[in-house]
């Protein structure tokens, strides 16, 4: 049952993660950082569940990154569940509180009916079957911190797409206010872009140039291949090769794999008609997923050390030198991606007051 959302209401109200051994795996890597605020034993975690002030957190409520860290090496160690991920478990309360199916419901009203009725799974009785997906991207189009406009003049981003003030991770609850500060910011120096702008010259070549290479896909019926298979192979390569956890000796496998799908998207096909076509759009979006895949993963490449939501098996500790440091990766003249490394600006803005002084 993917595509199902699990609140972490699940595991606030006394959830627990279990591999397939039926092991509580969190409380086997708690980071340092965390130790003085975390459960030391389940018990204690199960205390504050039940409102015990004098109880730390359990295992399972620190940050959303370790905890999909866990998973995935409880995953690659071979004790996931059967479809990649662990076990959600919160039946399990019902052998400390009375009523306890009638707790669940009350508390979790949404999360029953949802897996009861979308996969005919009862959460009062059994655990589910839960992994990580993504969640938010951090970095994105460069942008201008106070026009939000890009390197492109007339593009403007803001929000998940843009580079800005997040980091290597963003803090819980800020990103609906990144969007109304930003996207305002956006859409007036949009505006005001617009009205100091001639109305710009089209040139009929590349119209009608553009224009064929969109209705390409329509003229390879007999020895092109459909979009969505591509996607599905992309998706799935991108999850297990620079997905959270990640390796050098893979991110290059990762590199081969995505020269392959392009030859693939290049002899994409599409059938039907033009109007409300899905699989036409699919075809149209790979060059764009491909292009963003490429980048994504020669940045974590580059970026031989972990932080934040970034992390790295073959480098697990941060390195001084790349806090210092963006990357900044961009598309080639002819094809594939080339990078940069630019001083972030808060150490440029330090570097120019030490001149100064």
């Amino acid at each position: 049952m993917q595509g199902i959302l699990v609140t972490e209401g699940v595991r606030g109200e006394g959830g627990i993660l279990l591999n397939n051994k039926g092991e509580q795996f969190m409380y086997q890597d708690i980071p340092d950082a965390y130790k003085n605020q975390t459960a030391k034993d389940p018990e204690e975690g199960w205390r504050y569940c039940q409102g015990d002030r004098n109880a730390n957190r359990p295992a399972e409520l620190l940050t959303r990154d370790h905890v999909a860290r866990c998973i995935r090496h409880e995953v690659r160690a071979g004790c996931g569940s059967p479809h990649g991920g662990v076990f959600l478990d919160i039946a399990w309360i019902k052998a400390r509180i009375p009523n306890g199916a009638e707790h669940i419901k009350r508390k979790l009203p949404s999360m029953y009916h949802q897996f009861k009725e979308l996969g005919d799974i009862d959460i009062t009785k059994e655990p589910m079957e839960v992994g990580p997906t993504t969640h938010y991207i951090m970095g994105g189009v460069r942008v201008d911190a106070e026009t939000q406009m890009s390197r492109v003049p007339g593009l403007f981003a803001c929000g998940e797409c843009a580079a800005g003030i997040n980091g290597a991770n963003r803090l819980g609850g800020n990103s609906l206010s990144d969007l109304i500060v930003f996207g305002k910011r956006a859409g007036e120096f949009a505006g005001k872009h617009a009205k100091q702008q001639a109305a710009p010259a089209l040139d009929a070549d590349q119209v009608e140039a553009a224009a064929r290479e969109a209705l390409a896909p329509f003229e390879r019926q007999a020895s092109g291949e459909g979009p969505y298979q591509i996607q599905q192979d992309l998706q799935v390569m991108m999850q297990d090769l620079v997905g959270i956890v990640r390796r050098e000796e893979e991110m290059q496998r990762a590199l081969e794999e995505l020269a392959r799908l392009r030859e693939r998207a290049g002899r994409v096909r599409v059938t039907g008609n033009r109007e409300y076509n899905p699989g036409w759009h699919t075809a149209l979006d790979l060059e764009n997923l491909l292009t963003v895949s490429e980048a994504i993963t020669r940045a974590a490449l580059y970026r031989k050390e972990s932080r934040g939501g970034h992390f790295r098996d073959d480098f697990p500790d941060k390195a001084a030198a790349f806090g210092k440091v963006n990357l900044v990766v961009h598309k080639a003249p002819t094809a594939g991606c080339n990078w940069k490394r630019r001083p972030s600006p808060k150490c440029r803005r330090n570097s120019s007051k030490s001149s100064r002084r």
